[in-house]
């Protein structure tokens, strides 16, 4: 939509209620409740505005099972403006996922799959073979406005007998293009300690919240040494929720020893969207929601804090002169049932549901 619109009595986070001006796919203005003039109005009373929802872990690739689904399924139509793939694609099929891109109208970046074959197998770390760091880093050159950083699934089903050697070889591929790593953590082995202490500053650890007995908190609930220190380094912490990897007593557990919440991410593709325990974006902050969060801290997480480690702020604010990618959602004082990937079943008292985006200035009602 190239004319000019507005988005009429839309609030802030903080309780701020503004109008939107937006044209020609920016930010117009940003104008006192009431006062945006545009040819086109939307009115949107009572209902909250962010920066547009930043996804930092999906899988966007729908051509590998069961870890695939459409860029626009689990973008736009969620309410969320830019996502990034964790690794579906390797070397061998980055260049198919940058074509999808084009297509779509959900901003997107991408963790490069250390193996070259990315999720086509769910072992793909298990042949050291696989790993074709020449290839890596051709694609690194190649796409070097889509890829973000690299992948790598290091838990026992995926490297199998492979080890600790396929987070080394990662570990040199970042140190070589100054790319920060993503580190998927499951079951052991490798042992968590063996697998934490290799990371850097930037570096994410996602599924930091998963109940697997190889999982960042000890029986008690502490944090275990290694991510305390981790901690410090300036590691990244990611939730990536998924199909099993997030319990709601580990987050408690975080919670209580005050772990901060870096950023809310879905693990989402096909499976567990339509048949949960992720189902959207906005039903994994409800359930943040729940923890006791403030809705300032929830929508920071998919925000400030994602645009921020991506180094796209302008991806987390709200200013005039900047592309317009924002969210709209309403938060509802009634009950809703969430499930964690354990199958612990809590019901809420609150729930946020997307309404609508602005993405590159088109607005599209979710």
């Amino acid at each position: 939509m190239k004319e000019r619109f507005v988005l009429r009595n839309v609030k802030r986070v903080n309780g701020e209620d503004i109008d939107i001006v937006i044209e020609g796919g920016k930010i117009a203005e940003v104008a006192k409740a009431g006062c945006g003039l545009g040819k086109i109005v939307f009115d949107y009373s009572g209902v909250y505005v962010s920066s547009g929802w930043i996804d930092l872990h999906v899988h966007a690739f729908p051509e590998f099972d069961p870890y695939g689904d459409e860029i626009d399924e689990i973008g736009v139509k969620q309410g969320v403006t830019t996502i990034v793939d964790a690794g579906s694609c390797g070397a061998d099929r980055i260049a198919d996922l940058a074509a999808s891109s084009d297509r779509a109208k959900t901003n997107l970046f991408a963790f490069l799959n250390i193996s070259r074959i990315g999720l086509k197998r769910v072992d793909e770390l298990s042949n050291l073979e696989w790993i074709d760091k020449d290839k890596a880093l051709e694609a690194i050159n190649d796409f070097k406005d889509l890829i973000v950083g690299f992948k790598a699934r290091i838990s026992k089903s995926v490297v199998c007998d492979s080890g600790i050697e396929p987070l080394r070889i990662a570990r040199a591929l970042s140190t070589r293009t100054s790319l920060p790593l993503m580190v998927h953590i499951g079951s052991g082995p490798p042992n968590i300690e063996e697998v934490i202490p290799l990371l850097k500053k930037k570096d994410v650890i996602t599924h930091y919240l998963n109940g697997k007995q190889n999982n960042l908190f000890d029986h008690e609930g502490k944090p275990l040494q290694v991510l305390t220190d981790a901690i410090e380094r300036g590691v990244h912490l990611d939730v990536g929720h998924g199909t099993a990897s997030f319990s709601f007593n580990v987050a408690e557990a975080a919670k209580q020893n005050h772990i901060g919440l870096d950023t809310i991410s879905t693990d989402i593709y096909r499976g567990n969207r339509l048949n949960g325990p992720v189902y959207s974006m906005a039903n994994v902050l409800s359930k943040f929601l729940y923890l006791g969060y403030s809705l300032e801290e929830v929508i920071a997480a998919v925000t400030t804090h994602a645009a921020n480690w991506l180094e796209k702020p302008e991806l987390g604010r709200i200013e005039a002169g900047d592309a317009a990618n924002l969210t709209l959602f309403s938060v509802k004082n009634e009950p809703i049932n969430l499930i964690d990937s354990e199958g612990d079943k809590r019901t809420a008292e609150r729930k946020i549901e997307a309404k609508g985006v602005v993405v590159n200035g088109e607005f599209i009602e979710c």
